[in-house]
């Protein structure tokens, strides 16, 4: 039997298929980019945005000023080694198997073992020196697949924080180090090391063992309670932002001056910060991470050297601890806390 549809029961037709088939196609396709983002020791739930952490806040918040909107046009991929260093290759091993269009990950030892296992997937990397790990050929001409944002002004800043702190206690000559095994073992610890020894200071552990867990710092500040330490200075990693809560707490109840490396530190309740803007840092990541999408290659992109570091004095913790804060010190400070 022959069915005879008229003209313009046809182009109604026509017209409705047409209609439909851009929605069915688009909801076909893949999402167009794809970015993991691992990390030693943060928990994957607080990795995005609105989970309580200000970093991920920052960088899902500017990637979305720039044009990609998770669900929309963005995938983001999310990893945790969960404070087990040992998990690093395993780890690197799974995320490039799914080939991203780029890695983000925040810590040097971290990018150090994923250039070890792509040399071709792009990495964004928030680092400390990246040259002293053999991550990049340079600052300048990083050569190869990493780029990203470097936190550390070596000798400098180490030597900038041992003395902010001796000018609060100015009788110090003891202080703890709150940094991993990684940290004493690596060029850091020694440029630290180095620092303190130019400042007539001994630099007091112990490190905090792998896995890294709410036990190891409890064990740390109770070892430096013995070794009767004057302040500390608290390493400024991923793995300790992820415990910022309970070192600030351990450290009030040890009742000891320490200097922090971040405002988020300083907004719970520690004495004194100095360090770079980290909610900055992962804004200028994401920016990175744009121009590595829109088809820049990650060797002809300079590591951004951080330069400005923020001096926050919180004046109520110094009252509790019964330390008084120098005139000279307040008058530096670019925010303080009554």
């Amino acid at each position: 039997m022959t069915v005879t549809i008229g003209r313009r029961e046809l182009l109604a037709a026509l017209g409705g298929a047409a209609a439909a088939w851009p929605l069915a196609a688009r909801a076909q396709q893949p999402l167009k980019y794809r970015i993991a983002i691992v990390t030693p020791a943060f928990p994957v739930s607080e990795m995005k945005e609105g989970a309580g952490n200000p970093q991920y806040d920052a960088f899902f918040g500017e990637l979305r000023r720039l044009g990609y909107v998770e669900g929309e046009n963005l995938v983001a991929q999310r990893y945790s080694a969960e404070g087990k260093p040992e998990r690093y290759g395993s780890l690197a091993e799974e995320v490039t198997r799914t080939k991203p269009d780029l890695i983000v990950a925040p810590f040097t030892q971290l990018v150090r073992v994923l250039k070890d296992a792509t040399d071709t997937i792009p990495i964004v990397g928030i680092m400390a020196d990246p040259t002293s790990y053999g991550v990049v050929n340079s600052l300048a001409r990083p050569g190869g697949n990493v780029t990203g944002v470097s936190v550390d002004a070596g000798l400098e800043i180490w030597a900038k924080r041992l003395q902010i702190l001796r000018e609060i206690i100015p009788t110090s000559t003891r202080v703890g180090f709150i940094g991993s095994r990684l940290t004493w073992d690596g060029p850091q610890g020694s440029v630290m090391t180095e620092a303190a020894r130019q400042a007539g200071i001994s630099l007091l552990g112990p490190p905090i063992e792998t896995p890294i867990r709410e036990e190891g710092y409890r064990r740390a500040l109770e070892g430096m309670a013995v070794e009767r330490v004057d302040g500390l200075i608290i390493r400024d990693s991923s793995d300790n932002f992820t415990f910022r809560r309970l070192i600030v707490g351990l450290v009030e109840k040890a009742r000891l001056p320490a200097l922090y490396p971040y405002r988020e530190y300083f907004s719970i309740g520690g004495l004194v910060t100095y360090g770079s803007d980290l909610s900055g840092v992962y804004r200028r990541v994401a920016g990175y991470a744009d121009r590595i999408l829109r088809g820049k290659k990650p060797s002809e992109i300079p590591v951004y050297l951080e330069s400005r570091f923020e001096l926050l004095v919180n004046l109520k913790a110094a009252k509790s601890l019964g330390v008084t804060i120098p005139t000279s010190l307040l008058v530096r400070a670019d925010e303080v806390i009554e």
